[in-house]
């Protein structure tokens, strides 16, 4: 007999929907993706579509379910126009404020609601590490983002449903994530430091951000604001070196600012998402006793590349 009955992913299509989906098929005896597009079963991996933005009959799948996990959001990877803006901002929000007039109304709502938010909410830190409970809020576009975002989510009344912002540190796995665009870096001797190096990376190892949702499932008393990080930020030099060194590169050419800013302008990204320190430390995890099995950033990159095609 399986721990649980329904898992429901809302926007769950995606990367880190997948891993959700795969750590979850074998937990659960149903996996629900909320998608835009309907997929073939996959098991006990079903399908549900959805616009994110109406009810309609995707609304029944919520019922008993043990967890629901919402993953919706553009991807930030694009040059900030005032188009982009806004559709990062209402591709968060939207869905967040309908997930919880749906909830707000059942009878048998999610017994807990996890909202995949970000780490990057936090100020550029290169003295101490940030947490839950000190961290200081930054500013920018990102920072708005992740401030209008999770407001929305608290503010949904959802009085038998426990509520859990999951502030997300980059995702470091095996498929269309961070890290196979590093390991690209580092196979055309690219992979040396971005900048000065000394931003930290605020990474997790993906086993543990599905762990972490399944502790945070297990333990009704808690609730609220917390960081999924892995407890060692680690430097970016420090990073593109692991991954060297694991790939078996000697060496890997840096890339100064000025040549990350032009090259952000050709691929349509912006540098803040490689220039920006986000040193972001689990407090409220690892003081509930969570432990994080891949701590250290060479033994993620270890692992990834050990099963690598």
């Amino acid at each position: 007999m399986k721990p649980y009955k329904k898992i429901v992913l809302a926007g769950g299509n995606g990367y880190l929907g997948t891993v959700l989906a795969n750590y979850y098929r074998d937990l659960a005896d149903e996996v629900i993706i909320l998608a835009r597009k309907q997929k073939l079963v996959d098991g006990n991996v079903h399908t549900a579509v959805w616009d994110g933005e109406t009810e309609a009959g995707w609304t029944v799948h919520l019922a008993s379910a043990d967890m629901l996990i919402n993953l919706c959001g553009k991807n930030v990877n694009c040059r900030y126009t005032e188009k982009n803006k806004r559709e990062i901002i209402r591709s968060r929000v939207v869905p967040t404020e309908l997930l919880g007039k749906v909830i707000n109304k059942m009878v048998n709502p999610p017994k807990v609601w996890i909202n995949v938010t970000s780490a990057t909410i936090y100020r550029h830190a290169e003295d101490h590490p940030q947490d839950e409970e000190t961290g200081e809020i930054g500013y920018g576009f990102s920072i708005d983002v992740c401030n209008i975002w999770e407001s929305t989510f608290f503010k949904t009344d959802t009085p038998n449903t426990r509520k859990i912002a999951l502030r997300m540190g980059i995702v470091l796995g095996r498929s269309d994530s961070v890290f196979p665009r590093l390991l690209n870096l580092v196979r055309f001797g690219l992979g040396g430091k971005q900048g000065d190096g000394q931003q930290y990376i605020a990474w997790v190892h993906e086993h543990d951000v599905a762990r972490s949702t399944q502790w945070l499932l297990d333990h009704p008393e808690l609730n609220g604001i917390f960081n999924c990080t892995a407890p060692e930020s680690v430097k970016n030099t420090d990073m593109m070196r692991a991954i060297r060194e694991a790939y078996g590169a000697p060496l890997g050419l840096p890339a100064p600012q000025w040549l990350l800013e032009v090259g952000a302008i050709v691929i349509g990204t912006e540098t803040e998402l490689i220039l920006k320190s986000r040193w972001v430390m689990p407090k409220r995890l690892l003081d509930s006793g969570f432990k994080f099995q891949y701590e250290k950033a060479e033994h993620a990159v270890h692992d990834i590349l050990s099963i690598r095609e």
